[in-house]
């Protein structure tokens, strides 16, 4: 019998969407990277009564007595210890990976099958974009197909490995959040119609700069296709960004100086702060960000070095001692 279950979840990147516009029957779409920078990590086990603690406590108890309680056949609770927690708001998949972590966990605690599908549908997650439950399985870099009439969760249409010597820059602004919740359904609201013709182009560079890019381990490729799908996509949500591209305009200042010193595929994760940047190898990187150094001190920003990671989240079932 299994005794507790351990979820281990990588953080993402949000790259950018694929299409709003939704004239050919499907919407969104999106493009993902998983990250090692920083992870989810819960326990559960069984118990008389439901408890959480750690980071993100709060969080994960409104996530069980929402969405998770109703689909279990345990008639008491979980005893729940959120060990380690992606920050909140800041653009990398924090709500998805601890919404399918605990789905994840709860399914295996009880025996089930389970799949990637009843995972994202428990948590109720992919209400948009599917990249955050396909990392949560594969890791990588991946595209999801978007959601048409008959969607329930956005299928994951191409999957890439991250070249292993690639480095990310990551520059997050603490001062700010990212747009979550009740105020991202009226910011998509407020949004103005987004083009075909900017739907097909983000199209193009994906399938002929981005992914051949990965294939062919040729960044200037790969970075040249983010940037201009980042362009394209950061324009259209400038709307509800005060006129930038970028939630923190010191995120996007200190990014413009990375790409005038070499860096590549420049954007901002999903509503941000967090922004990035890709360089070559981990020697290129660590130059750049000492370049940047100051001007990130003076700005108040952090910057961390990451690298992509090839494997979704990581489940372990630990048995009692005496079994």
């Amino acid at each position: 019998m299994i005794d507790s279950v351990t979820v281990r979840a990588p953080a993402r990147l949000h790259l950018g969407f694929l299409d709003m516009n939704g004239e050919l029957g499907r919407r969104f779409g999106s493009i993902g990277l998983a990250i090692d920078a920083y992870e989810t990590c819960v326990t559960m086990r069984r118990a008389a009564h439901m408890s959480v603690r750690g980071p993100e406590a709060a969080r994960a108890e409104r996530i069980l007595a929402k969405k998770l309680n109703a689909a279990t056949d345990n008639p008491s609770g979980y005893e729940v210890c959120v060990e380690q927690a992606i920050p909140a708001h800041g653009g990398l998949g924090s709500g998805t990976q601890l919404a399918l972590a605990l789905a994840a966990a709860m399914h295996r605690l009880e025996g089930r099958a389970g799949d990637l599908s009843q995972y994202a549908l428990l948590a109720g997650r992919g209400a948009r974009s599917g990249a955050g439950t396909g990392l949560f399985a594969t890791g990588g870099l991946v595209v999801d197909g978007g959601r048409g009439a008959a969607t329930r969760v956005p299928p994951i249409v191409a999957r890439a490995v991250f070249p292993e010597a690639w480095r990310i820059i990551l520059v997050t602004d603490r001062s700010e959040v990212g747009i979550s919740g009740p105020a991202e359904i009226e910011a998509f609201a407020a949004l103005p119609q987004f083009s075909a013709g900017h739907a097909g182009e983000i199209c193009r560079r994906l399938l002929m700069q981005v992914l051949p890019g990965l294939a062919e381990a040729d960044i200037r490729s790969f970075g040249a296709g983010i940037s201009a799908i980042q362009v394209i996509v950061g324009d259209h949500f400038a709307a509800v960004q005060g006129g930038s591209r970028f939630r923190s305009r010191a995120v996007e200042a200190l990014l413009g100086d990375l790409a005038a010193a070499g860096a590549t595929g420049i954007g901002q994760s999903s509503w941000g702060p967090t922004g990035f940047a890709f360089v070559p190898d981990a020697g290129v990187a660590e130059g750049l960000v000492a370049h940047v150094s100051r001007k990130a001190a003076e700005l108040q920003l952090d910057i961390r070095l990451c690298k992509g990671l090839n494997r979704g989240a990581m489940i372990d079932e630990n048995t009692p001692a005496s079994a």
